[in-house]
């Protein structure tokens, strides 16, 4: 085959084809939203009514939304935050105990003293200044403490549970 072979123009315009075809599946991927609307996003377990309960994001957003603005260790200025109270959901739960462990997709863990969430209004934001919280940016959700609300959150043992990627909490 030489380079002016039409065989070889061929071959050449397939590949090419080929390239293109596997790069617009890969964008279809990578564009496509980041979790179905049927996706269990937060899994609470532990000491609760029930063995386990699974919400999906329309699941948390059917339940009262609030707003908190507030400023944040890992952020500029103040931002306003959007989602449920952690109070108010387990609650709903029947939780009872002590304290919560909240993990992350990343494996990040903290234990959570059940009292944070009674004594402030501490929330699972799902959105950041309207903005839907994704993996990529510190969500699905996100634990949110009213920082600016309160001069004793504005310590680092606070900063440490404000869970990003929160996806399970365990009541214990």
């Amino acid at each position: 085959m030489t380079r002016d072979d039409p065989d070889s123009s061929h071959c050449n315009a397939v590949a090419l084809w080929g390239v293109l075809l596997i790069l617009m599946s890969a964008w279809a991927c990578f564009s496509a939203p980041l979790a179905r609307a049927d996706t269990i996003i937060l899994t609470v377990k532990g000491s609760i009514e029930q063995e386990a309960a699974e919400f999906t994001r329309a699941e948390l957003e059917a339940l009262e939304q609030v707003e908190l603005e507030t400023g944040t260790s890992v952020t500029h200025g103040q931002q306003t935050f959007r989602g449920f109270l952690l109070r108010d959901l387990l609650e709903r739960l029947g939780a009872e105990g002590e304290e919560i462990v909240a993990r992350a997709l990343n494996d990040y863990e903290i234990v959570i003293p059940m009292s944070d969430v009674r004594d402030y209004d501490v929330i699972g934001a799902l959105s950041m200044d309207g903005e839907p919280l994704s993996p990529r940016d510190k969500g699905p959700i996100w634990v949110v403490y009213p920082r600016d609300q309160h001069e004793e959150l504005e310590d680092i043992r606070f900063d440490m549970r404000w869970v990003w990627q929160l996806h399970e909490l365990e009541v214990r």
